[in-house]
């Protein structure tokens, strides 16, 4: 492949053709038909990976066949990240902005999204603001690179204080707020031409599909849609409610894993997830979105790919 830094417009016509890829799949599922179908979209999250540089991590994953990254600012050259909370942004210049990205465009990878993952549920006002400033700075940054999409939690609030009689994620005030608070993202990712994609989590505001759907639903934004990670709500969805609930606004997936009734998450095929059943479901239903890989590093990545590439295998081979 070209070295050549590859254009919006290219990047454009790629995801065009991966989800034409995916799309090849659910018709094998939908009917008799026996057309071979092609494989859908894998990526890698850059999470794991944080003793390699951006190039080197590129270049690995390139050896891989990987092709899709969903990038966090985690690499020994690029130490952005703060998970639930803010990061001092002020040495992220454009420049260097456009030289992480092109790590990963010149072997070949294209950058399909940004975790940010900041609080959004926090009680205080000034907090909220202030992470919704940082929102819009990663925003900023990621138009630097290329990349319009941006993946975040609700976020998580704890206190050293009694638990209350209803947890705070599960308030209706919280509610409200979370509301309006997404509206302002709404606004903030229409400003930049940006699309934020919402992570629910069992343990959280987006505590199952419906939960998601709905808040979805009644922030009302195209600009604010979801990521769905399947071992995210094994303990409370099966396979098939999530999709039922969510396929719609479902803009990429996650592939990791979690045994029940554990909160800890694992890499593809280390816990209780049905594997084929998922890839079912998401080439039927999410054609278009990316199966980007989770909780995976240097060690496991390439047995977390050989995972979900044979439960591939196995539901085009039906």
């Amino acid at each position: 492949m070209s070295t050549d830094r590859i254009t919006r417009r290219q990047a454009v016509k790629t995801a065009a053709a991966a989800a034409l890829a995916g799309a090849g799949a659910s018709s094998v599922l939908a009917g008799p038909s026996k057309k071979a179908a092609k494989a859908p979209t894998i990526g890698v999250a850059t999470l794991g990976f944080g003793d390699y540089t951006n190039r080197r991590l590129a270049d690995e994953l390139a050896q891989s066949g990987i092709r899709v990254v969903q990038l966090f600012l985690s690499q020994s050259d690029s130490r952005y990240w703060k998970y639930n909370g803010r990061s001092d942004l002020s040495s992220l210049t454009a420049a260097k902005c456009k030289a992480i990205a092109e790590a990963y465009r010149a072997a070949g990878i294209a950058v399909h999204s940004m975790g940010v993952y900041t609080n959004l549920i926090h009680p205080d006002e000034a907090e909220r603001k202030a992470n919704l400033a940082y929102f819009e700075a990663m925003m900023k940054a990621g138009a630097e690179m290329g990349v319009h999409a941006f993946v975040t939690e609700a976020g998580h609030y704890h206190t050293d204080e009694p638990a209350p009689r209803v947890a705070h994620h599960f308030q209706q005030k919280v509610w409200q707020t979370m509301v309006a608070t997404g509206k302002r993202l709404a606004h903030l990712a229409d400003r930049h031409g940006a699309t934020v994609l919402l992570e629910p989590f069992f343990r959280g505001f987006l505590a199952s599909a419906k939960r998601t759907r709905l808040f979805l639903e009644e922030v009302g934004s195209r600009r604010i849609r979801a990521l769905l990670d399947p071992a995210n709500l094994l303990e409370v969805n099966d396979l098939d409610e999530m999709f039922a609930q969510l396929s719609p606004w479902v803009d990429c997936l996650h592939a990791k894993d979690r045994k029940l009734h554990v909160d800890r998450g694992v890499p593809a095929g280390k816990g209780d997830l049905d594997y084929p059943k998922f890839v079912a479901l998401a080439a039927r239903h999410t054609p278009r979105a990316p199966l980007i890989l989770e909780y995976v590093g240097p060690k496991d990545y390439k047995q977390a790919l050989a995972h979900l590439s044979s439960a591939i295998r196995q539901v085009q081979q039906k």
